[in-house]
């Protein structure tokens, strides 16, 4: 990190415990990325609850070229969270998959979702069943339904018109998951 950690403490005394195990689990981010410029973590512990005790509050702010990751864990009602060191497990770990989520993304290694589409003609159509054939350039055949053709265009389809499709492998072969009317 460029920056030392900073940790601060509101609402409770300093602990010489909690800072090192925020400073422990702030180096293994590292692992995540080498570019981190800084981390504040603040851990709060708002009011005492009467019935259940004390619940700790984590807040996370670390600093990555381009943006910040923020991260705030607030206390419910659950046991856990009377921990202080499970309620800062839990902030470093929502934090780790955010920060996995932001390299991702700049890396560009979120799955893109368009699909290679094919070129084909309408061989074959049963209008009153619902269903039809395509013909591929390498004379294949792919079966379609009327559900796959997009912007209600089943029903304007002839044989011979051109359309472009997205093939899959289906029970009983090739089928079209996503058929559009060309022109």
């Amino acid at each position: 990190m460029t920056v030392p950690v900073q940790v601060t403490f509101r609402d409770i005394p300093h602990s010489d415990a909690i800072e090192t195990y925020v400073r422990e689990r702030a180096a293994k981010l590292e692992t995540f990325s080498t570019r981190i410029i800084g981390c504040h973590v603040a851990v709060e512990a708002p009011h005492k609850h009467q019935h259940t005790g004390r619940h700790f509050r984590v807040r996370i702010d670390l600093t990555v070229p381009g943006t910040e990751v923020v991260v705030s864990h607030a206390p419910d009602e659950s046991s856990a969270n009377e921990d202080a060191h499970a309620a800062i497990d839990d902030a470093f770990d929502r934090l780790g998959r955010r920060l996995e989520d932001h390299l991702r993304r700049q890396r560009g290694d979120v799955k893109s979702r368009e699909e290679p589409y094919r070129d084909g003609r309408v061989s074959k159509l049963w209008t009153y069943e619902g269903y039809g054939f395509i013909e591929t350039p390498d004379a294949g055949e792919v079966y379609f339904h009327r559900n796959s053709v997009l912007h209600h265009a089943f029903d304007r389809l002839k044989i011979g018109s051109a359309v472009r499709f997205v093939e899959e492998l289906g029970e009983k072969g090739p089928q079209a998951s996503t058929v559009i009317l060309a022109g």
